[in-house]
């Protein structure tokens, strides 16, 4: 049986995207099939096709890392779910289409009150939030937390989980409008980065314990700078570049950490654990409604390549979502 898809035809822009048909993929043992709502789009997406991201050994080519939908197919040895459960899921791609293969243990039931379109914009960010501040940047009640890119979807949920959580919240982006919006979801200051110095900010309130970085570039050496001693980097994605001149002296003579991932590359059982910790410490609040993904435009599935024009442009406040069911 076959379905619709969207598929990079070559390395290349937004035009690149096609439609096309792919055979219904069928679950291995641990996975479920996925019947897509609708498919969030994220800059990982952009990346792959651009040709600078390849998919994991054995993942689908087609592009889209998170959707919401309905069971379809369970495989063997799958326990936890069931054909028709509503559920929002971390896919290792091929979330472009009308069904998509993930391990079951990347699911997570869609919350209560939340339609499948908002489900959609919950995976990706959310796992890579959690993952990063939380897991590895260790952010407390109390600390002074900076995210680069506030009104993205990563910065729109680092911002409310990081309040949630107790901490100070610092925010930049690149217009007054999108300030406003960092403020509204919570964050103390939000720094118009064309307007003001995020490092002079941050050393007026005794630098930032964490920061959450996805630009790279000249930004490493003054997310340096920004820090208080003992304070933690988090790179996520480099979109200024991965490549910079970097003075290490500030690193030993203040105790800096500067660290960093990618979580598509990272095995079943490590996305698994972030899945669960999510169950345990992030689902009960999007249940109650306390916090939730903020929306900024949905396309249909054909209009992909309009849907990754938006994104690069960074016009955007929140997510982007493809509707595909």
């Amino acid at each position: 049986m076959s379905m619709r898809a969207v598929e990079i035809a070559r390395p290349g822009g937004p035009e690149v995207l096609r439609a096309t048909t792919r055979p219904r993929p069928e679950p291995r043992h641990g996975e479920v099939v996925i019947d897509v709502a609708y498919a969030g789009v994220n800059r990982p997406d952009a990346l792959q096709r651009a040709g600078l991201y390849a998919p994991p050994p054995e993942a689908s080519d087609l592009p889209g890392l998170e959707v919401a939908g309905h069971v379809a197919a369970v495989g063997p040895g799958v326990t936890e779910w069931a054909v028709g459960d509503a559920v929002c899921a971390l896919t290792p791609g091929g979330g472009y289409s009308e069904a998509v293969a993930t391990p079951a243990r990347h699911c997570l039931p869609v919350p209560r009150g939340m339609d499948l379109k908002e489900a959609a914009c919950l995976p990706e960010t959310f796992f890579t939030v959690w993952s990063n501040v939380f897991m590895r940047g260790g952010l407390k009640g109390g600390e002074r937390f900076l995210v680069h890119g506030g009104s993205s979807g990563i910065g729109t949920t680092a911002i409310q989980l990081a309040r949630h959580f107790g901490a100070r919240v610092f925010a930049t982006a690149g217009s007054a409008e999108k300030c406003a919006a960092c403020q509204r979801l919570g964050a103390e200051r939000a720094i118009n980065y064309r307007e003001a110095d995020f490092v002079e900010v941050l050393r007026a309130e005794g630098g930032a314990d964490l920061i959450l970085d996805m630009v790279g570039g000249d930004y490493v050496a003054r997310n340096l700078k920004a820090l208080a001693d003992d304070g933690r980097l988090v790179q996520i994605a480099f979109l200024q570049g991965p490549k910079m001149e970097l003075n290490l002296a500030p690193l030993m003579m203040r105790r800096l950490t500067l660290t960093g991932s990618t979580l598509r590359p990272q095995s079943i059982a490590a996305k698994a654990a972030i899945a669960d910790e999510l169950r345990a410490h992030v689902w009960p609040l999007l249940d109650a409604g306390r916090i939730g993904p903020v929306m900024d435009s949905t396309y249909p599935l054909a209009e992909a390549a309009a849907a990754h024009a938006r994104m690069e442009s960074s016009a955007h406040i929140g997510k982007i979502v493809l509707q595909i069911g």
